[in-house]
């Protein structure tokens, strides 16, 4: 697995989501504006329809985009009401001693640690456009200092790469768009990729593999947190058994193998689109 791996899954679900919600967003203007727009493809489907006289479908078209258009404006400020009360929350929890002390001993200017009070171990990245490492006591008390350092150095690369806004992107592809299966499929496998990524980081900082994988071991023997509904980094919830595996057999075939029917059905959708697209602009 390769940073190339994990930028191709978010760029081609960035390209695919974003063709059809464009799409979307010029057909929802022609229905305010009153104009039309014959390139965009859901005019076309909607005229098609009305010519074949398929009238009662047309409306399942404008119901289709609007709702969509609404699930995900739903779905994106769920998202950041929900991130910001966590913050919040967290705060509340600050160790501001601890804290300040993070910051210092790995130079980050941005203050981009947060040590919370708090029992339960906790290692997660969160926040969209400036994003915060939280660290919890529980897990400073659970883990030796060579282990933290490796899940310090796990997040670190979350944060860096912004993987909770890209998480929060891809993961609101996929739900507002189910009918691309291929989406779902992009943003379970970058989140996979990213947390091997994550874990060869550390790996690389500290020159051994034994630290990251008892630490995740730990973590695992705890248990997990129960999950939140917002966008976030987590050291320990993702795939940590295939990520121990891939640490104890690095030479393993770790290639990743595309389904077939889902990307057959996917790009069969997305060709229906782009059918009426190339017929609307001839």
């Amino acid at each position: 697995m390769n940073k190339r791996q994990s930028k191709s899954m978010f760029y081609l679900s960035l390209l695919v989501s974003g063709s059809i919600f464009i799409q979307m967003g010029l057909y929802l203007t022609s229905l305010i504006s009153g104009s039309n727009l014959r390139f965009n493809i859901f005019e076309v489907c909607h005229n098609t329809l009305k010519l074949i006289g398929l009238t009662s479908l047309t409306y399942a078209v404008d119901i289709l985009v609007i709702g969509t258009f609404l699930f995900a404006l739903w779905k994106i400020a769920t998202q950041i009401i929900q991130t910001v009360k966590m913050r919040r929350r967290l705060q509340q929890y600050n160790c501001e001693s601890l804290t300040n002390r993070f910051n210092n001993e790995y130079k980050n200017n941005d203050k981009n640690f947060m040590i919370i009070s708090y029992p339960v171990p906790i290692a997660i990245t969160i926040g969209f456009l400036s994003p915060k490492i939280i660290l919890s006591t529980g897990l400073l008390n659970l883990l030796s200092e060579k282990e933290l350092e490796a899940v310090i150095y796990h997040e670190m690369y979350h944060l860096d790469n912004h993987d909770p806004l890209k998480i929060f992107l891809m993961s609101i592809s996929s739900i507002t768009l189910p009918y691309i299966p291929i989406l779902k499929w992009l943003n379970e496998k970058y989140r996979v990729v990213q947390e091997v990524m994550a874990d060869e980081l550390a790996i690389e900082n500290q020159e051994t593999s034994l630290h990251i994988g008892s630490a995740l071991l730990k973590m695992l023997k705890v248990g997990k947190l129960e999950t939140k509904s917002f966008a976030y980094a987590s050291f320990a919830e993702t795939s940590v058994n295939y990520r121990i595996e891939y640490m104890l057999n690095p030479l393993k075939s770790n290639q990743i193998k595309v389904p077939v029917k889902v990307a057959m059905w996917s790009v069969f959708v997305f060709s229906l689109i782009s059918i009426f697209f190339i017929y609307a602009l001839a």
